[in-house]
């Protein structure tokens, strides 16, 4: 099953990528057979910001936490198939780098970064989607919103 055949069975949307209009660089790089995907945040159907904002352990629960980081990883499969046209050109998710809006004493960052791993290790099957993965409490993000992450990965030629 390609992954667009299985975002289509788990009855999942992309929303419209990310607007970058305004941005000093590119949501994504590719290199050879590498993408870089810079930090993706949390995106509504139509490629805006979602909400809730806020900091995650205070006005956001981990399991609102965990649903804006699955948000996350479908912003960023979006700018992957506008950017290959086929998701099947992924070879290997290398790895991701999850930030969290964090409130003060607040450590269950791994459970909310779950959200984006699982969604990617459901799309892409265990072989294709394994990575590794940092989770890491921030202070702040941009437009406050509750998790931003960027990833590595492999194409196939």
């Amino acid at each position: 099953m390609t992954p667009e055949q299985k975002l289509a069975s788990l009855e999942l949307v992309l929303p419209q990528p990310m607007q970058t209009a305004n941005l000093p660089f590119e949501l994504i790089r590719i290199d050879g057979q590498h993408a870089y995907l810079a930090g993706h945040v949390p995106l509504a159907a139509d490629g805006s910001l979602a909400r809730p904002l806020g900091k995650v352990g205070a006005e956001l629960s981990v399991e609102e936490g965990y649903t804006a980081a699955k948000s996350v990883a479908l912003g960023m499969l979006a700018t992957l198939q506008q950017e290959l046209g086929d998701l099947d050109r992924v070879a290997g998710w290398l790895k991701l780098f999850g930030m969290v809006n964090a409130a003060p004493g607040f450590n269950n960052l791994p459970a909310v970064i779950n959200g984006a791993s699982e969604l990617i290790l459901e799309v892409f099957g265990a072989q294709c989607g394994a990575h590794t993965r940092s989770a890491v409490g921030m202070a702040e993000l941009p437009f406050g919103v509750p998790v931003e992450i960027e990833a590595e990965l492999k194409l196939r030629k």
